[in-house]
């Protein structure tokens, strides 16, 4: 094999590389976190005072996950009436779930989710006013 033969091979080696990096690459799912991340930044300042009035509690919200028995125990402040869990999967958000919850509840089965990263974010109103906890963990 003469040395223009072999750059033509290497040449053509390289050309079959990059195009089966950029068709694997082009089939790859993007997801953007959100739909309405626009909206949503905007909004952002209400989510800011709502993270610091929950610093501000005496006692903020507990939520435990217990693996054994896939469930998040929830250990909330007194007085809350409403209440909303948003299971958020960083990797997939297909995979969310969201929860509208009752002051008496105080478990939530987690068998339904995947295994992986998860975010459990719990907002709830009491006294007229709205809060926001954020815990994250990793579901085996």
């Amino acid at each position: 094999m003469n040395w223009g033969k072999a750059i033509v091979l290497v040449f053509i080696l390289f050309a079959g590389f990059i195009g089966t990096m950029v068709f694997r690459m082009s089939r790859q799912r993007i997801d953007l976190v959100r739909d309405d991340y626009y909206q949503d930044e905007i909004a952002y300042q209400q989510h800011i005072d709502r993270v610091a009035r929950t610093a501000h509690l005496k006692q903020g919200p507990v939520l435990q996950i217990d693996h054994v028995r896939q469930q998040l125990a929830l250990r909330l402040p007194s007085g809350w009436t409403q209440g909303q869990l948003t299971f958020y999967r960083p990797a997939d958000r297909t995979q969310d779930r969201t929860l509208t919850l009752s002051p008496g509840q105080q478990t939530v089965s987690t068998a339904d989710l995947g295994s992986g990263r998860w975010r459990a974010q719990f907002s709830w109103s009491a006294n007229g006013q709205t809060f926001y906890h954020e815990q994250s963990f990793t579901k085996p």
